[in-house]
């Protein structure tokens, strides 16, 4: 059976003293439920205007029909901005986060030899970093991660379980309840999924039903799964309840930063127990847009529709006119037919002006792609590029709450997973720590990488293209790479790289002479060693000596002149 700490939960009541929720997780469901009841109703609301499905209304079921929203920017802002978030924090082909080494604990241990070892350290954290990447990649993280995102900025709460093996498992807010202490940390959530028997372990099988006349006899059943935090170790106690027993096999034990269950906020709030959509601040703006685009299309749709008139008092019979085939001659008046027109169309611009406004307030705040671009003729790559980080700086509150709540505890959970399944090393939490560098500090990043480029269009304004000599071409292209997030080491030449270089183009210039001058120098040798054997020993010991000191090498041959005479004293000789 349960622990004691299963049986017996003290929570708060609505008079402020505290009561014994006697019995099981499902009653504990029943009591946290009524806390919910206003953050969910708001998130239904929200769906309701952007995408119904996410969190359906009460009482739904298979064949439930959803009503589509008459305008379409509140799914696009949300799918935009979803994916936005997604390669923001989990881009693509980089991790989103790093081991980094305590350099306090690692000087204490290591002493003098703290920098060699600290290079070996991050040499062997990098190849755990990129299995735990792998392990993203091939498991599919990222697509429960988008669904998470979705239903964060829809309905501001999300529950999310990263099991033993596989994905993420995705919770809606009308599946679980959860407690929070003042500090905002998890003290309870309670998770209650309805599941066919069939799909359970024998052992749970055996729950579902009270009599051997019951079997077979439930298409469903509830499955409670109950989270409790105990205060004296700091650790997370789980197990799993069908029809208020305990289901054999489901007693877990988790410490506080390893637990794979992840209770989800867009927006914190000190003293609630759930968070706040994003779409919940607009939600105005999106009444707004629903009723005037409704409004829009029932009059277009009016407007559409051609009746005609007929004075009942002409000459002009409706029996003829309707009869009459294309381009037939029948008699009558033309001015005993009209149509009927509605003359709305001064009143239709208005409402479509206004709802242009409220679109682009919307497309600012789901950063969509229409808010960036300005309607005009010339619209310049800079001013774009300007336009699209300074609306992505508007989500820092939103990376700062997700990487300490969504991606920190993710990564501890991954390499947690990895290490239990020998696939990596234990490492010492003392020593070695997460650190996410993907989110705000990709922000911060990127406002460095702006103001180093302002800084360089500033100078060149002011004192013309000669100040770029004043600047280090190997520094600014080391803290632009650092600002970009590419890890420069290998990619930019160092000084004695560059100075390598320098002397083996030297040399291969003096190569190049020498070759050039060489069959000169080897016609005029042989007719200088032509005239006496000493001088042609003198000429071939020169030429060595010679060919040495152009390749920039020390020769070994003598210089030997003993009976050389130089061409212009044999002249004057003879």
């Amino acid at each position: 059976m349960a622990n004691d700490s299963y049986s017996k939960v003290s929570l708060p009541t609505e008079n402020g003293e505290s009561e014994e929720n006697e019995g099981t997780a499902a009653s504990l469901y029943a009591s946290l439920e009524s806390n919910r009841l206003t953050f969910l109703d708001r998130a239904r609301d929200s769906s309701k205007l952007t995408i119904p499905m996410l969190i359906p209304p009460a009482g739904y079921g298979e064949h439930t029909k959803y009503d589509t929203p008459f305008q379409s920017i509140g799914a696009r802002g949300v799918n935009n901005l979803a994916s936005k978030l997604l390669m923001a924090l989990y881009p693509p082909n980089s991790p989103f986060f790093r081991l980094v080494i305590d350099p306090y604990i690692l000087a204490k241990e290591a002493g003098e030899d703290a920098d060699k070892l600290k290079t070996e350290m991050d040499k062997a954290l990098s190849k755990i970093e990129r299995i735990a990447m792998q392990e993203v990649e091939t498991t599919a993280i990222r697509v429960g991660a988008y669904e998470a995102l979705r239903h964060l900025i829809v309905a501001g709460n999300v529950l999310v379980h990263t099991p033993d093996e596989g994905g993420l498992r995705v919770f809606r807010m009308d599946s679980y309840v959860v407690k929070r202490d003042p500090a905002g940390t998890v003290t309870h959530i309670v998770v209650k999924e309805r599941v066919s028997p069939m799909t359970l372990p024998p052992q749970a099988k055996a729950l579902c039903y009270s009599t051997e006349e019951e079997h077979g006899t439930k298409e469903y059943v509830d499955v409670y799964t109950k989270i409790c935090l105990e205060e004296e170790d700091k650790s997370y106690e789980i197990y799993q309840e069908i029809n208020g027993e305990e289901v054999p096999e489901s007693h877990g034990v988790y410490p506080e930063g390893k637990l794979p269950w992840m209770a989800l906020r867009f927006n914190r709030i000190d003293g609630e127990d759930y968070g706040r959509g994003f779409v919940e601040e607009y939600i105005g703006d999106l009444r707004s847009l629903e009723a005037l685009s409704r409004a829009v299309v029932e009059a277009t749709a009016a407007s559409s529709k051609v009746i005609f008139l007929v004075n009942p008092t002409g000459t002009t019979r409706i029996k003829t006119l309707a009869d009459a085939p294309n381009g037939a001659y029948i008699s009558g008046i033309a001015t005993d037919v009209t149509s009927l027109q509605a003359d709305k169309r001064a009143d239709l611009q208005t409402v479509i002006s206004f709802t242009q406004d409220i679109q682009a307030r919307l497309s600012f705040a789901f950063l969509l792609n229409s808010a960036v671009q300005r309607n005009a003729e010339r619209v310049t790559a800079e001013e774009i590029r300007f336009m699209a980080q300074e609306l992505e700086t508007t989500l820092g509150g939103a990376y700062s709450i997700l990487s300490q709540e969504f991606q920190l505890p993710l990564v501890r959970r991954l390499l947690d997973r990895l290490n239990k399944q020998k696939r990596m090393p234990k490492l010492p939490k003392e020593v070695v720590k997460p650190m996410i560098v993907t989110g705000v500090e990709a922000l911060g990043r990127g406002n460095d990488l702006m103001k180093l480029d302002q800084f360089l269009v500033g100078i060149q304004q002011a004192l013309g293209p000669e100040a770029m000599r004043y600047i280090n071409p190997s520094e600014y292209l080391s803290r632009r790479a650092a600002a970009l997030g590419i890890d420069s080491e290998g990619l930019i030449k160092t000084q004695d790289d560059l100075a390598a270089e320098q002397e083996a183009a030297q040399q291969q210039q003096q190569q190049q002479q020498m070759a050039a001058l060489a069959p000169d120098m080897i016609k005029g040798m042989a007719q200088v060693a032509s005239s006496t054997p000493e001088t042609a020993t003198a000429a071939t010991s020169m030429l060595s000596r010679g060919v040495a000191q152009a390749q920039g090498q020390e020769s070994n041959v003598p210089m030997n002149l003993e009976g050389f005479t130089p061409p212009s004293a044999q002249k004057k000789t003879k």
